[in-house]
């Protein structure tokens, strides 16, 4: 997918041209994900990757995302435990995998690579490597 030169400077509602209306569940998950529809990608968090991806929501955004912090830090986490961040991009639906196989290469090559890192977080990758493009 080719982006904007200025994409992360972008909310999700931008990039997708989708303005959600008010939040009719009222729950602290539609809430934030509100809210984070209208959050500049350049001041995500961790933990606003993590929940945003397990929703499987604005996955051609924060997935590239996700990847760079991983590459930093495989055991990235946000509010939950160590290797979360991880746990969530392996949780991506076969869709997303499909379309972006480049993605899954660069994500089962760091998993590859901190191997050891992986099995000490105890994360299962069972899942990610069924969904292989």
């Amino acid at each position: 997918m080719k982006f904007e030169n200025d994409w992360r400077f972008k909310t999700l509602e931008t990039l997708e041209k989708d303005v959600w209306g008010p939040d009719t569940y009222n729950s602290r998950l539609t809430t934030t994900i509100h809210q984070l529809r209208k959050k500049v990608l350049n001041d995500y968090t961790v933990e606003d990757i993590r929940i945003t991806i397990g929703q499987q929501m604005g996955l051609p955004y924060l997935v590239p995302l996700a990847i760079e912090v991983l590459k930093e830090n495989i055991s990235a986490e946000g509010d939950i435990y160590k290797g979360d961040l991880l746990e969530a991009v392996l949780k991506t639906n076969a869709k997303f995998w499909k379309d972006n196989n480049g993605y899954w290469n660069t994500v089962n090559s760091l998993i590859k690579t901190k191997k050891q890192k992986v099995m000490q977080m105890k994360i299962d990758t069972d899942i990610f490597h069924a969904n292989k493009p």
